[in-house]
């Protein structure tokens, strides 16, 4: 069994010191085979923000954990106007990781990151023909059997942002996205961006987007918070099954809030009995 423990929107520079500290504890005690965070280790992607970022970082590995991560669109400078056209992610590449496009891979499970974050968008994702390409050729290097997790900030849906109809947005060039994760057969895409811990069929948000399971992270640390409280994600992997438990802050420290449990059959999920999944409003 491949365990993942799957953090979002960091923020450091709008932090909360205490939960960082919590986040490193829980993480001990979980004792996850890889860390996947997927994006806004920053709040304004500047230097100090970035040293905070990669000192977290460096006490993870310290640890003994391996971690996987993505850019998010707040790891890209807003103000620093030329910085953000010219070299938006010098400052990721030398305090977080130089690779843009991380893979990883466990017994039972591969795991490949993608950069969604833009110049040309402020806070908006998008992905090209060529990360197009590159998904479809790293999973297809490995084994069928293996369960293929595919990491970004941003989520490829829009999904439900709170209890009325408004929607956040998809990611830009959705189809070609779409398409690819049907052709590689991606089994998981793990994201962050809306500081809302969720999981959803993919087919249930999109007709024809396949039959992904989509888990959302909300935020860990940041202060930043959308109508619940910080939490991150515990993925357990195995043949087939997924179990999904938030681990949410309850004021002293992150603890199991909920857990979801969903079976593989020919590449579709479904849910055990009482677990309820979010749906598109």
């Amino acid at each position: 069994m491949a365990r993942l423990v799957h953090l979002s929107d960091l923020h450091f520079g709008a932090h909360d010191e205490e939960l960082v500290t919590a986040v490193e504890e829980r993480a001990d005690a979980l004792k996850p085979d890889l860390i996947v965070i997927s994006g806004d280790f920053t709040q304004r992607a500047r230097t100090d923000q970035f040293e905070l970022a990669c000192a977290f970082l460096e006490r993870l590995k310290a640890r003994g954990h391996e971690v996987l991560g993505v850019p998010g669109n707040h790891d890209v400078p807003l103000y620093d106007v030329l910085r953000r056209f010219l070299s938006p992610l010098t400052r990721y590449r030398r305090f977080i990781d130089d690779s843009l496009c991380p893979f990883h891979e466990l017994p039972g499970v591969a795991v490949l990151g993608i950069n969604t974050a833009r110049s040309l968008t402020f806070k908006d994702g998008r992905i090209n023909q060529g990360q197009v390409d590159f998904i479809r050729d790293t999973f297809a290097r490995t084994r069928d059997n293996v369960a293929k997790i595919l990491v970004t900030h941003h989520p490829l849906f829009a999904l439900p942002v709170g209890d009325g109809p408004e929607l956040g947005k998809a990611i830009g060039r959705q189809k070609l996205a779409l398409d690819a994760i049907a052709d590689a057969g991606v089994d998981l895409l793990l994201a962050g961006h809306n500081h809302r811990a969720s999981s959803h069929h993919a087919k249930q948000l999109i007709t024809g987007a396949g039959e992904a399971l989509v888990i959302q992270a909300g935020t860990a640390t940041s202060k930043r918070l959308r109508d619940e409280e910080q939490s991150f994600n515990l993925i357990e992997v195995e043949a087939g099954e997924v179990k999904l438990t938030v681990q949410a802050w309850d004021g002293d420290s992150f603890a199991a809030r909920e857990t979801g449990r969903f079976v593989q059959a020919n590449r579709r999920w479904e849910s055990e009995t009482g677990q309820r999944l979010a749906e598109a409003t």
